[in-house]
């Protein structure tokens, strides 16, 4: 091992090297990518606070204050990247929050629940 590589971290769990803290940079990036966009975590946020399938895109974009069309390219966006699922509700979709990690990071945000 180089000196590097034998670094160890020290705290019981999580990375014990430079190696591993670069690989848990690399896992984190695309999420906070996702993250790093106002509306995206506008969406995100309000979903969490609301629960599993409680609001539609035009919900969604009414309460974030956005136009539907930019509501409805960050959630297919955040669908494609498996943060969120779609849900079929007769006409329309209802959008659910699955990522855990991402649930997570939004409690350390201070994001609460309604229900």
């Amino acid at each position: 091992m180089t000196g590097s590589d034998a670094h160890t971290h020290g705290t019981g769990d999580g990375p014990h090297t430079v190696a591993d803290l670069c690989a848990l940079s690399d896992d984190w990036s695309e999420t906070f990518r996702l993250l790093g966009d106002p509306t995206r975590l506008r969406l995100l946020t309000l979903l969490h606070y609301e629960g599993p399938g409680a609001l539609s895109m035009s919900e969604l974009a009414e309460r974030a204050g956005v136009k539907p069309a930019t509501a409805s390219a960050a959630l297919r966006l955040l669908t494609t990247a498996g943060v969120i699922t779609a849900t079929r509700d007769g006409r329309m979709m209802r959008y659910a929050l699955t990522d855990e990690r991402v649930h997570r990071l939004l409690h350390h945000l201070g994001g609460t629940h309604a229900h």
